[in-house]
């Protein structure tokens, strides 16, 4: 299983209904592309103060191979979606943080 990990900077001016919008958006790519198992997102809860580097919200997708995590990222409605957060992001993509890991 592979652990997709993205971390983001939105720009200020993002509310929360506008990040709840885009975290549906990658949600719903789960109904339409193979090997997705699991979405989440969520706010940074962590109590220990600085360690997030700004990085204030993220979310989680675990695909069930490396091959369907790939399929998502050349995905036209993934990279359509991309734009979007490269967008609603300090700095563009330097306010996205990607770490993939390996599972099990």
């Amino acid at each position: 299983m592979i652990r997709h990990c993205v971390f983001l900077k939105f720009k200020p001016q993002i509310t929360d209904t506008e990040k709840q919008e885009l975290y549906g958006e990658l949600e719903a790519l789960g109904e339409i592309l193979p090997g997705i198992l699991k979405f989440d997102a969520k706010a940074n809860s962590s109590p220990e103060i600085g360690m997030d580097k700004g990085f204030s919200d993220g979310f989680i997708i675990d695909f069930d191979t490396a091959k369907s995590r790939d399929i998502y990222l050349d995905a036209p409605e993934h990279k359509a979606v991309g734009a979007k957060l490269v967008a609603a992001s300090q700095g563009g993509a330097d306010g996205i943080l990607v770490y993939d890991m390996e599972i099990g």
